[in-house]
């Protein structure tokens, strides 16, 4: 990939989550680039999933801000997270498909709410957007006609209905066999390069990391914050924390081409 625009689409800047006494994490800051694929790691209870939701909109920190064209989202006027929303895509780990919908009508559901196209536009784009997922044919189908890959390509083309500038997906892979995960890896990588779509993924898998990050953040537990950023193979070869050094150096297939994003 050509070195891309260093123009930050969002900042994160000096966050804090805790519940009760509990503190998730504390004054986690970054920037999410323009073009790039993100990906949040961590062992488990480390908060990654907490701060997808917080950057997304749906949960409010203890403090801190997340900007989105200078705009803090946390503190934002209903209108303005109206229009914070209509330039994001979200899928969660469950795919969230209504199951008492056709896949037809669930990729409609942010386009009738957040549009004013007539049917037959509605009903073009969900086709575009099927065709993009390599589900071409399966408008008319429910939810329980489709395996569990489908569903989250299903899920994908609804995040993807109102062409977002930034898409986030938690656990993409989480459930799936390997063939199908390495699918949904493809997808994203042809995705982010045709489309130019930001990305910020949470996951654990390894295999999926190395494939398709352009950067990684670490978050740990005990450290209650982000202990790494980088890219990922130079977090396997360079990094001194041994934290860091044992996620990244998990057993992985014999070969992995980086993908080059420069941020430094």
């Amino acid at each position: 990939m050509e070195r891309l625009e260093k123009e930050p689409v969002l900042e994160v800047k000096n966050l804090t989550a805790r519940f009760g006494d509990n503190i998730v994490f504390e004054d986690v800051s970054f920037k999410v680039y323009k073009g790039e694929v993100l990906v949040i790691v961590g062992i488990s209870g480390c908060g990654k999933s907490t701060l997808l939701r917080i950057m997304i909109g749906l949960q409010k920190p203890f403090s801190g801000q997340v900007l989105y064209q200078g705009t803090d989202i946390i503190h934002a006027r209903e209108e303005d997270l109206n229009r914070y929303r209509q330039n994001i895509g979200v899928l969660f780990q469950s795919g969230a498909l209504f199951s008492s919908m056709t896949i037809k009508e669930n990729i409609a559901l942010p386009l009738q709410e957040y549009t004013d196209l007539d049917p037959d536009a509605i009903e073009n784009i969900i086709k575009m957007k099927l065709g993009m997922v390599n589900l071409a044919g399966y408008e008319n189908h429910n939810p329980s006609e489709l395996s569990g890959g489908m569903k989250k390509r299903a899920g994908i083309a609804r995040a993807m209905a109102l062409d977002p500038r930034v898409l986030f997906f938690d656990e993409l892979s989480a459930g799936l066999d390997p063939v199908t995960a390495a699918e949904l890896d493809d997808l994203i990588i042809k995705t982010n390069e045709a489309l130019g779509t930001t990305m910020v993924i949470v996951t654990h898998e390894l295999e999926s990391i190395y494939k398709i990050a352009h950067r990684v953040l670490m978050l740990d537990k005990e450290a209650k914050g982000m202990i790494a950023e980088g890219k990922p193979l130079e977090l396997k070869e360079r990094a001194t924390d041994p934290r860091v050094k044992s996620f990244f150096l998990r057993q992985l297939p014999d070969q992995h081409d980086e993908k080059r994003f420069y941020v430094s």
